[in-house]
């Protein structure tokens, strides 16, 4: 079973960054989808950005492009999300999730709906002042 743990959310100001990170179990394995979503009040849960642990290869929600870069380091079973040029719209719950032995290409995560994800974090706060 794989476990999550966000951190690193804060409320800082439109046009501000922040660094989340999320660490994984240690023995998860290699190979696997891992990604962020985030939920504001009243909204579903939505993706925002994927990565397939194996190829490195990242994905990420339209509306996050060139703004958000999802990256990991697998020595240190660290997940993390570099968020810059933030908006009062990315504010919300963010969530560090991942699926092992999943069938659907890890391409799609960014819109996917959350049950399709199986391992969740707690979720971490940012809060994106104007």
């Amino acid at each position: 079973q794989v476990q999550l743990q966000e951190s690193g959310g804060d409320s800082v100001q439109a046009g501000g960054s922040l660094l989340l990170s999320c660490t994984y179990s240690e023995y998860a394995g290699s190979g696997f989808c891992m990604g962020w979503f985030r939920q504001s009040p009243g909204n579903e849960r939505e993706g925002v950005a994927g990565i397939y642990t194996g190829s490195q290869k990242t994905y990420y929600r339209d509306s996050v492009k060139g703004r958000f870069t999802i990256s990991q380091d697998s020595a240190k079973n660290t997940l993390f999300l570099q968020m810059n040029g933030l908006k009062p719209e990315d504010t919300a719950v963010y969530y560090c999730a991942a699926i092992v032995g999943g069938t659907w290409p890890c391409a799609t995560l960014p819109n996917r709906d959350y049950r399709d994800m199986d391992y969740w974090g707690k979720g971490t706060q940012v809060i994106v002042s104007s």
